[in-house]
């Protein structure tokens, strides 16, 4: 972590400093291609159920940020000066979980409640943004986003209604989520250097009903994406 932080700081004072402006004709073309690769922290936005039947039993239930990796390939399309349309087509690998607060009384009595479930999930990511620039100052240029994703998780188990395992998670497959972001561009010598901070809202509830006490606690998980990206284009 260190060494890339170094890496990455070198490359900011290249980028910022440098007494030769960069790729000068870059905002100038049509189109833009490039990767990204991130590194995110997801969870759940969780709905406790409204059933007071279950309130005897559980206090609530709780999801945290946890990690995961994003890699996309970008097309960028200028629109006007300072707006262009970007889409970054990818993958997403990511574990949330769900962790159960169980009455103690009842714990007590069944100790082989489980504290804590997982979810692991890849998600094909469709995403379509706008890219809002600042005015460039020599090799630097802020810039903000905004937009929709369209997510599908490969690795959903939302079909394995009658499987024996009690303590899998089924999640709907499908997710639509609204994103903001703010990055950094720097133009180096050979591509334009980017690091970007996004953030995802889901708007699919991603519950499956089931008839199991795990399941009967949420009426509502709404996935939650933070990323940090580093995108290269040339």
């Amino acid at each position: 972590m260190k060494r890339l932080c170094t890496i990455i700081a070198l490359l900011l004072s290249v980028a910022a400093h440098g007494q030769m402006t960069n790729l000068t004709d870059f905002d100038h073309d049509l189109m833009h291609y490039g990767i990204q690769v991130g590194y995110t922290q997801s969870k759940f936005d969780v709905g406790f159920s409204d059933d007071e039947s279950l309130h005897q039993l559980l206090q609530g239930v709780n999801s945290y940020y946890s990690a995961g990796f994003h890699i996309a390939v970008i097309a960028d399309l200028a629109l006007c000066p300072y707006v262009s349309l970007r889409s970054a087509p990818g993958l997403t690998l990511i574990n949330r979980s769900l962790h159960y607060y169980w009455e103690e009384g009842y714990l007590a009595s069944y100790p082989a409640l489980d504290k804590k479930r997982s979810v692991e999930s890849v998600y094909g990511e469709i995403p379509l943004d706008l890219k809002f620039r600042a005015m460039r100052w020599r090799n630097f240029q802020p810039y903000l986003t905004g937009g929709c994703s369209y997510g599908f998780d490969f690795a959903s188990l939302r079909n394995n209604k009658n499987n024996n395992d009690e303590s899998i998670v089924r999640l709907n497959t499908s997710d639509f989520r609204y994103t903001t972001g703010i990055g950094f561009d720097f133009f180096l010598h050979y591509v334009k250097f980017a690091i970007e901070l996004k953030m995802s809202f889901g708007t699919s509830n991603l519950v499956i009903p089931d008839d199991d006490l795990y399941s009967r606690s949420t009426n509502k998980l709404n996935s939650r994406t933070f990323m940090l990206g580093f995108t290269f284009e040339g």
